[in-house]
């Protein structure tokens, strides 16, 4: 009995380090970098390190200069919302992000993130929107 119980313990901890993103909670939560409230769906982001410990933030220009200082080698998983699908998140490794003066990100950078720019118009954006990939927002925002 004993080695059972062991066993279950030496599992529970094993599976508590393996790194996953939290459920962030919407008008509970606070922004690791700002300590802004969470409230719009569309514009949050997080990132979980490889030891396990979830960060969420309600845009994905704090997400960005919270993690100016880290090794992206340290991070596990990098999220951010899609635009397209608010609460969705994806991998910002592989997202598309546009900044507009159309976009009324919560920090003022006039940033969105997407999965597929296959849908995006004019309308939604702007005529002034401009694309970037992870690493090249990431430069944008941290000069």
């Amino acid at each position: 009995m004993k080695k059972v119980f062991f066993g279950i313990v030496v599992y529970g901890i094993g599976m508590s380090c393996t790194p996953r993103p939290e459920e962030i909670k919407y008008g509970k939560d606070l922004c690791h970098f700002c300590t802004m409230t969470i409230v719009d769906n569309k514009y949050a982001a997080q990132y979980v390190t490889n030891k396990g410990r979830a960060y969420k933030f309600d845009a994905i220009e704090c997400l960005v200069q919270e993690i100016e200082d880290r090794q992206e080698n340290e991070l596990a998983i990098i999220l951010v919302s899609d635009y397209n699908n608010p609460g969705k998140l994806i991998d910002a490794r592989s997202a598309n992000f546009i900044i507009s003066k159309a976009i009324s990100s919560p920090m003022g950078a006039n940033l969105m993130a997407i999965k597929d720019t296959n849908s995006l118009s004019n309308t939604m954006v702007g005529k002034d929107a401009q694309q970037y990939n992870w690493p090249d927002i990431c430069i944008k925002l941290q000069d």
